[in-house]
């Protein structure tokens, strides 16, 4: 059986590029929302001209659209998901753009659709802009207080904000000029089942516990180690949202 040094350094090691959860198989589960964001996405993508894929990561879910529009677009920030999402999105032939995630390079009215699956944040101005009349955003979030559980063990009771939260959401495509038509809500389960699995999901989902390090937080990592020996796994809760807008 690993010890806990070996634990940590092996979650410490893993590559956090993309976002393939594959290493994770075995050693931690979540539950999927039961609306299926990647059906709804493919459903809404054969009936779309021109679509656009905001934050899209490496690609991963994107990658898996079996009847891409005659134009597919993506848009990613962070440097080292630009060459996974590259190569992911070849034989779809979508046009990728290194963009800020506050910024769309793309002119008014060219998108039917706009989705994107957790954002770090949502442009909705932007959103809008780009949306044309009668297109759509369908997106899947993260919400308020996503695996409070594990932000708190380590940190200690933290305030949850309702920065995230599908309120918030809803009164921002509101205010950007959006009719929010649908908006679904659903708590998940999460376990992790070792210690590496708990530090390579901090190091890849960086907003649980902000300015995560192995050693800053070695103490509290080796109390959590303990609990997860003796009751075999560690609790955690998601939160998600789904919501699609339209531009009237």
């Amino acid at each position: 059986m690993p010890t806990f040094d070996e634990l940590l350094s092996e979650g410490a090691s893993v590559p956090v590029g993309g976002w393939d959860f594959s290493w994770f198989s075995g050693r931690a589960t979540e539950a999927r929302p039961s609306w299926g964001y990647a059906r709804l996405m493919a459903e809404r993508m054969a009936s779309a001209t021109a679509a656009l894929d905001v934050q899209t990561g490496g690609g991963e879910v994107l990658a898996t659209l079996s009847r891409p529009p005659a134009l597919l677009a993506a848009t990613e920030s962070w440097p080292p998901n630009l060459a996974i999402a590259r190569e992911n999105l070849r034989p779809l032939g979508a046009f990728l753009v290194g963009a800020a995630d506050d910024t769309l390079p793309f002119r008014s009215g060219t998108f039917d659709l706009v989705v994107s699956r957790h954002p770090v944040i949502a442009a909705w101005d932007e959103i809008a802009r780009v949306l044309a009349p009668g297109g759509t955003y369908l997106s899947q979030q993260v919400g308020a207080g996503s695996v409070r559980e594990l932000t708190d063990f380590l940190m200690g009771p933290q305030p949850v904000s309702q920065a995230r939260g599908a309120a918030v959401a809803v009164a921002a495509a509101r205010a950007a000029g959006l009719t929010v038509t649908g908006l679904r809500q659903e708590a998940l389960r999460m376990e992790f089942h070792d210690i590496a699995a708990v530090v390579h999901f901090l190091r890849k989902v960086i907003w649980i516990v902000p300015g995560f390090e192995v050693e800053t937080y070695r103490d509290r990592l080796a109390g959590l180690h303990d609990r997860i020996r003796k009751e075999e796994s560690f609790v955690a809760h998601s939160q998600r949202f789904l919501i699609e807008a339209r531009r009237d």
